[in-house]
């Protein structure tokens, strides 16, 4: 069996049995692709041994591959080998013993509350997009989504009574996210006066947020609308929708919310994922000193 027919039945297995997002899929398919490039069809699957793959990720380093990219790749190679062991087409994982880059805990970029306010008001509510742009904003600012499960969100799970939404996440996985009143107003007005006035294509029926076409937004539009205003208001910070993530996940902590609520908001498997937006920067911890310390 060739290459591509191994990765054909990785990818399926991917999408079918571990019901990863067909970005997450993409992406871990590419990996495996890279390494068949890499070999050039001098060694079968069932013969790929570690140094086969120690000298494959020598060579990603040389084309200079970040170390958070190189240790993805090693990722996806890893959940290949288990597979392929898995399905006993494999005697033994080559892939058991490699060691990935030393990777440090990068602090996400966030903005303060005031650059917010400041980028929501840069938008120009005139406009039917004006309008759509400042409802997805105050979404992902008020919810924390990732930008997947913005493009991805359906009326049907927007409870505008109860102020909830239901997101379906990594994996396939279901949870329930509080959204706040001033996201609600904006997405009912989006919903009431504008996207009332869109032909929307068939398919696209329930989804909230809808090109001038009728169709779902992609992640890719989502980027640009950030990049966009960020540049109108002569921003110098490099954001992007995860940047709003951060930003909520970071100041609901440091207003002292509880790490287990945020971590269930966020939709991360494990505590530690979420531990990286303990971080305070100094005149924050300062501040705290000077206000609640008896000695300050």
């Amino acid at each position: 069996m060739s290459w591509e027919e191994y990765i054909k039945q990785f990818q399926n297995y991917l999408r079918l049995e571990r019901s990863l997002s067909p970005n997450s899929v993409e992406a871990y398919v590419r990996d495996i692709q890279k390494l068949a490039q890499f070999l050039d069809g001098s060694c079968a699957v069932k013969d790929v041994n570690e140094v086969h793959l120690q000298n494959f990720l020598e060579w990603i380093n040389e084309l200079g591959m970040t170390p958070n990219s190189q240790a993805r790749v090693l990722s996806g190679l890893k959940s290949f080998f288990k597979y392929l062991l898995f399905e006993n087409i494999i005697p033994t994982n080559p892939s058991a013993l490699l060691e990935g880059p030393k990777l440090g805990r990068k602090l996400p970029d966030t903005l303060s509350f005031p650059e917010i306010e400041q980028l929501l008001q840069a938008i120009d509510l005139s406009t039917p997009e004006g309008q759509r742009n400042r409802a997805i904003l105050e979404t992902l600012y008020s919810s924390g989504l990732r930008v997947t499960e913005l493009v991805e969100l359906k009326l049907s799970n927007v409870y505008f009574d109860l102020g909830f939404l239901r997101i379906i996440g990594k994996g396939n996985k279901e949870r329930l996210v509080p959204i706040g009143r001033d996201a609600l107003k904006y997405i009912r007005i989006y919903t009431e006066e504008v996207r009332v006035h869109i032909a929307i294509k068939k398919g696209n029926e329930n989804y909230v947020f809808l090109n001038r076409r009728g169709s779902k937004l992609s992640r890719v539009m989502i980027f640009t609308i950030i990049k966009n205003l960020a540049e109108a208001i002569g921003m110098k910070k490099s954001i992007s929708p995860h940047t709003f993530r951060h930003s909520f996940a970071t100041h609901l902590i440091e207003g002292g919310a509880d790490l287990r609520a945020v971590q269930e908001m966020l939709g991360h498997e494990s505590i530690t994922t979420t531990e990286i937006y303990t971080h305070l920067d100094r005149e924050y911890l300062k501040q705290v000193i000077q206000d609640f310390h008896p000695r300050s």
